[in-house]
């Protein structure tokens, strides 16, 4: 199966988990599946004085800048098998 596929099936494994994951999870998923998908961040951090969620995304996304969308790639499905394993799936 090649690297794509990985992904691909990891992004609907996601979907089916029995919970969901920590903030800190859901940032770390956000961020390089942006990364695996766009590559590095490509637009201006949000400025809305109440945007926490909208900032706190892009900061994650925007940490990820430099790697390779193979290796958020790889990255990203290690992530999700992690959370299969500690979460579980319905």
């Amino acid at each position: 199966m090649s690297l794509d596929e990985r992904f691909n099936e990891a992004a609907e494994e996601v979907k089916a988990l029995a919970s969901q994951p920590n903030d800190a999870d859901l940032l770390e998923l956000y961020a390089l599946f942006k990364q695996a998908t766009v590559g590095d961040c490509n637009t201006e951090r949000p400025s809305g004085l109440l945007d926490f969620k909208g900032k706190a995304k892009w900061d994650a996304w925007n940490g990820k800048k430099g790697k390779s969308q193979d290796d958020a790639k790889k990255e990203y499905i290690d992530k999700v098998t992690s959370l299969v394993a500690s979460i579980g799936k319905k």
